[in-house]
């Protein structure tokens, strides 16, 4: 699926670095420095994430973020301000912003917000990659809470080391039929390895 971000500043630099920086990571990005604006594009497409400068000439962060709330309750938001306060935080809050950061931010950072902001509506770039990482991560964390080694879990299953090791690492996809091995051998319920508790 492809993720499409709005990116809400006045500043036409702002506004450019976002994209840049978005682009790079593959997000269909769409860019604004009139935040009277931002309802009609939001509108005008299907959206999964707003970021919105706080602090703008015509209309303040707030002002647009209550107008984004009237008209969709559900697109992420992430406020962002050179000039945090504790009122435009808790304001932002209050509205259901996503997150709400400094700027200037790394990019490292600020991209972790977008991701964890679009994580907590269920959305991803790659879901499959997201998936195979999830399940490497609960077979590696099952086999350490038990103090099995790798060869140890690949004589229980039947399975090679090399295998195994990829599939903990997500460089490999695994069958059914290996789960189902590696679930057993590690007396988990094979909903377990897919989060389902």
């Amino acid at each position: 699926m492809q993720i499409r971000i709005l990116v809400v500043d006045d500043e036409q630099d702002n506004c450019d670095y976002l994209k840049l920086v978005l682009m790079r990571e593959g997000y269909d990005v769409v860019t604004t420095t009139d935040p009277t604006k931002t309802v009609e594009i939001l509108r005008s497409a299907d959206f999964h994430l707003v970021i919105l400068d706080m602090m703008m000439p015509v209309m303040s962060g707030t002002e647009v973020l209550e107008q984004i709330r009237k008209y969709d309750t559900d697109v992420a938001v992430i406020v962002a301000t050179a000039y945090p306060t504790v009122d435009t935080a808790v304001a932002s809050l209050k509205n259901q912003a996503s997150d709400y950061v400094k700027k200037p931010m790394e990019p490292d950072q600020f991209l972790g917000a977008v991701r964890n902001a679009l994580a907590k509506k269920g959305l991803s770039q790659d879901p499959e990659a997201d998936l195979h990482r999830a399940i490497g991560r609960t077979i590696r964390d099952a086999r350490k809470t038990q103090d099995l080694t790798l060869k140890q879990l690949a004589r229980r299953t039947g399975l090679s080391v090399s295998l195994l090791s990829q599939i903990e690492r997500a460089e490999s996809s695994a069958s059914i039929s290996s789960l189902y091995k590696i679930a057993s051998a590690l007396q988990l319920r094979m909903g377990e390895l897919f989060g389902d508790t």
